[in-house]
């Protein structure tokens, strides 16, 4: 399959790029904050924002001098200002979480991509009323990226169940909350609102490792700020994730490559389709 970035202009500037929001993070997670935040730069978003507790910010701040830094109640002020908004990455199961997560789905405007990773996906499993949202309610508004633990608690089955069959497991989730799928595993599948089916057919073990999926959710999140559809941008970032696996194995082997590693190979990953 032949991908290809968002275009760049030369006449443009960081706003020409779009804008990323995280809610992400928690005082046990504060790495998926960075690893998401920094994802969405490396693949080309102009602008991205960390909103988080104060806590996170003290920690990545220091680390990645690039992004701007919002507490929650700053975030949920400023969600309808940005061009895609991603939440769960690290950010734990808690009250405080369960709230932020249900301010964000009753605040932003369905017009703006909304990626639900990680803790973000947990969270709705246990809350069915959270599931009732306006905003899962519109067609094609959501992007979720679960793993089949993941997928088995949306769907409330057995991990078997979702295992013994990926494709139709991720069918069900975007059926039963209106969303495109990334159902990630060795072979990630992709599947739309019309139930197409994309399968991705790189990676390899290097990126079964805590962080890998923080990582993917920032990446989507960047092509999305740039203007890619829902579809398109979890095709390209599904390919970019796991090729950047693939070439940073080369050099680290399989078993050394980090979560934080893959930050600094994508652009070989993308270089070789511009």
């Amino acid at each position: 399959m032949n991908y290809k970035m968002p275009t760049r202009e030369q006449n443009s500037n960081k706003g020409s790029f779009g804008k990323v929001l995280n809610f992400c993070g928690s005082e046990n997670y504060i790495g998926a904050a960075y690893l998401s935040t920094i994802s969405s730069l490396k693949v080309g978003a102009g602008f991205s924002a960390l909103s988080t507790t104060q806590h996170v910010i003290d920690s990545v701040s220091c680390i990645l001098p690039e992004a701007v830094y919002l507490t929650q109640k700053q975030g949920l002020e400023k969600i309808n200002d940005f061009s895609v908004v991603l939440i769960g990455c690290g950010l734990g199961i808690s009250e405080e979480s369960k709230k932020l997560l249900e301010n964000v789905l009753k605040n932003i405007k369905t017009d703006i991509p909304l990626i639900i990773d990680a803790d973000g996906l947990n969270l709705l499993a246990l809350a069915e009323s959270l599931q009732n949202s306006s905003s899962l309610k519109t067609k094609g508004s959501v992007i979720m990226t679960p793993h089949p633990l993941e997928a088995s608690r949306l769907l409330d089955c057995d991990l078997k169940d979702v295992l013994n069959n990926i494709e139709d497991a991720a069918k069900k989730i975007t059926a039963k909350y209106n969303c495109v799928t990334v159902l990630k595993t060795h072979r990630s599948i992709v599947c739309d609102t019309n139930f197409e089916i994309h399968i991705n057919q790189h990676g390899n073990s290097a990126l079964a490792k805590a962080g890998s999926g923080d990582v993917l959710a920032g990446i989507i999140a960047g092509l999305l700020a740039q203007g890619m559809s829902h579809y398109e941008a979890c095709k390209l970032g599904v390919y970019l994730h796991s090729r950047t696996g693939e070439i940073a194995s080369e050099e680290l082997t399989e078993y050394s490559v980090l979560a934080s590693d893959l930050s600094k190979y994508i652009h070989k990953a993308i270089k070789e389709i511009l």
